[in-house]
């Protein structure tokens, strides 16, 4: 399947939820119809599935970081208690298998985190930065 093909599937199940919520009568606003954030970062495989992640959950914070990085290892912890406290989804992108995804962003640096709500980026943070901080970031688009 092409990027495009996948691409083309991402937006048809977003699609097919935002009807279903449509015929169910159900508030366009309320959150709890996320299909649910995991309790642990997830590691992005895909430019498709950064895009599925992006479309399908309200609020996402991306990791883009590199394993030789030590700042991003000092931000390791911070992110897995962000991604097991928060309401955001959590994904980790490593910027040396994912370097077109870097370059999209314009990461000229790592760690740098990039907030997306509804699909939209609307933070960036570059550097490292303590949990309650992140977490107020994450709490201004998730309620």
């Amino acid at each position: 399947m092409s990027d495009a093909d996948e691409l083309e599937a991402i937006r048809q199940r977003k699609r097919e939820r935002l009807e279903r919520r449509l015929r169910e009568g159900e508030d366009s606003t309320d959150r709890t119809d996320d299909p649910g954030s995991p309790s642990s970062p997830v590691h992005v495989e895909s430019e498709a599935e950064f895009s599925e992640l992006v479309a399908s959950h309200d609020v996402v914070l991306v990791d883009f970081y590199a394993d030789w990085c030590g700042p991003c290892k000092m931000l390791e912890p911070t992110v897995e208690a962000l991604a097991r406290d928060s309401p955001a989804t959590v994904a980790k992108v490593d910027i040396d298998h994912h370097q077109g995804l870097a370059s999209q962003y314009q990461v000229q640096g790592v760690p740098t985190l990039l907030l997306f709500s509804d699909g939209d980026l609307v933070e960036r943070v570059v550097g490292v930065r303590d949990q309650g901080t992140l977490a107020s970031l994450v709490d201004q688009y998730a309620g």
